[in-house]
C-alpha cells in the first residue's frame, strides 16, 4: 500500500498552527476532523470543509438533527463515534453557519 504524503501543519485564519479540537472523542480513540487526527484541518478531499471546532450542547445536537444532520448517531464506517453534549467536534463551515441562523 502507498503511504500518504506528509501534510504541512494546518494553519488557522491568523496563520499560526491549529490547536487540537479533540483527539479522543468520549474515549472512543477517534479524533475529530476530516482526517480524524483531532484537528479541524482541511484539504482537497474534504468537500465539506470541516473547519469549525464546536463544543456540542443538547440544544445544538437537537437543532442539528432537526435540519437533517443527526450528529448524535454513530456511523462506524466513517469512524464517526457520534457526538454527545460536551464533546468537541469539527463541523462543516456551511453547516455551522446554517445552525447559528
Amino acid at each position: 500500500s502507498a503511504e500518504e504524503p506528509a501534510r504541512e501543519p494546518a494553519r488557522n485564519v491568523l496563520g499560526t498552527e491549529l490547536s487540537c479540537c479533540c483527539a479522543d472523542v468520549h474515549g472512543s480513540g477517534i479524533g475529530t476532523g476530516f482526517y480524524r487526527d483531532g484537528y479541524c484541518s482541511t484539504g482537497p478531499d474534504d468537500a465539506g470543509r470541516h473547519t469549525v471546532c464546536i463544543e456540542a450542547t443538547e440544544k445544538f445536537l437537537a437543532v442539528s438533527a432537526a435540519v437533517g444532520n443527526p450528529l448524535h448517531q454513530p456511523i462506524p464506517q466513517f469512524m464517526f463515534p457520534g457526538v454527545r453534549p460536551g464533546d468537541r467536534w469539527c463541523l462543516c463551515a456551511s453547516r455551522y453557519a446554517q445552525l447559528i441562523e
